[in-house]
């Protein structure tokens, strides 16, 4: 296991790159639907915070996710091809009626998303991993022809049923596949939280020997609370680009207590505290996790946006 220790030298990158989730993979849990305007203002209030990237939606069927079924509209009422304020939009993909929805809304980064583990992949998209891949495969072809950028994620890389139960030589066989597809990224879901610093290490380890120059994105589901420790582990290998959720909203429809992402404001702290640029308004990306909560009368598991508020009413006037 010596290989997977951290270098007690080792050197953090100067600069980190979030994607917001929270419009996707947080909103998509809520069981009251959220009005459009809600979503869009959220993400025009991310993009203001500066946030680099914002997955804004998914192209997905509205009887399995019924919060998503504005999914054109949101869209419709963004500038999707060339972005918002410098921020990339993107949106997320299951199967090859979602890419051709994707398409007609105008989306030019296209996120792929698909299981590494077969029962996960059967509860999930209904196909063994052999037939998701296949098709993933295609999908990368066809948005690559249309001239978009694709980012491909694996889900559940770090455990479904238990902790390490997707075979690492699986993960890295489907990388160095996609990679040489020319996928823009690879993503490294932790769908179920069952991820720890050193797995984080040894898994990116692997892959960043295999696939080259192709950047790692790590989304990592905070459902054991390990989420920062398996950032700050990731960080320290090289990785430079991390999925994030305002408030730490979210989860997974098909994984039973899956909870959200790590919180973007939460991170953002963390990284400046660490002295790892990010170019976000911490108090931006808090203010509209407060709204949100306010919007939809609820609490969220991150905690940098209750504790500024806190901070603010204490401050004498």
């Amino acid at each position: 296991m010596t290989e997977t220790r951290p270098d007690p030298e080792a050197i953090l990158p100067d600069t980190v790159e979030l994607c917001e989730v929270g419009p996707r993979d947080g909103f998509q849990m809520e069981d009251t639907f959220i009005p459009t305007d809600v979503k869009v203002d959220t993400i025009r209030a991310l993009a203001k915070a500066g946030l680099p990237r914002i997955q804004v939606t998914s192209f997905v069927h509205p009887k399995w996710v019924p919060q998503m079924r504005d999914a054109e509209e949101v869209c419709d009422r963004l500038p999707m091809a060339d972005g918002l304020d410098g921020t990339t939009l993107s949106g997320l993909v299951l199967n090859r009626k979602g890419l051709e929805r994707a398409l007609e809304a105008g989306c030019r980064h296209i996120d792929l998303s698909i299981a590494t583990h077969d029962d996960h992949s059967m509860d999930n998209a209904n196909m063994p991993v052999a037939d998701a891949v296949a098709e993933g495969a295609k999908m990368v072809r066809e948005a690559r022809t249309e001239g978009c950028d694709v980012q491909m994620n694996f889900q559940t890389v770090f455990g479904y049923r238990e902790p390490g139960d997707t075979p690492l030589g699986h993960v890295v066989d489907l990388a160095v596949q996609f990679a040489e597809l020319g996928v823009e990224s690879i993503s490294l879901a932790d769908s179920t939280g069952m991820g720890n610093p050193v797995a984080m290490r040894r898994v990116v380890r692997a892959l960043r020997d295999s696939i080259g120059e192709t950047p790692i994105v790590l989304h990592l589901h905070d459902t054991r609370g390990l989420g920062l420790a398996n950032l700050v582990a990731a960080l320290e290998e090289g990785v430079t680009r991390f999925d994030t959720s305002l408030a730490g909203m979210g989860g997974c429809p098909f994984i039973e207590g899956a909870t959200g992402n790590v919180a973007t404001e939460d991170t953002v702290y963390l990284l400046d505290q660490m002295g790892v640029h990010t170019g976000i308004d911490l108090h931006g990306v808090a203010s509209a996790s407060r709204r949100v909560e306010d919007a939809l009368e609820a609490s969220f598991p991150g905690k940098m946006h209750r504790l500024l508020e806190h901070e603010s009413s204490q401050t004498p006037a």
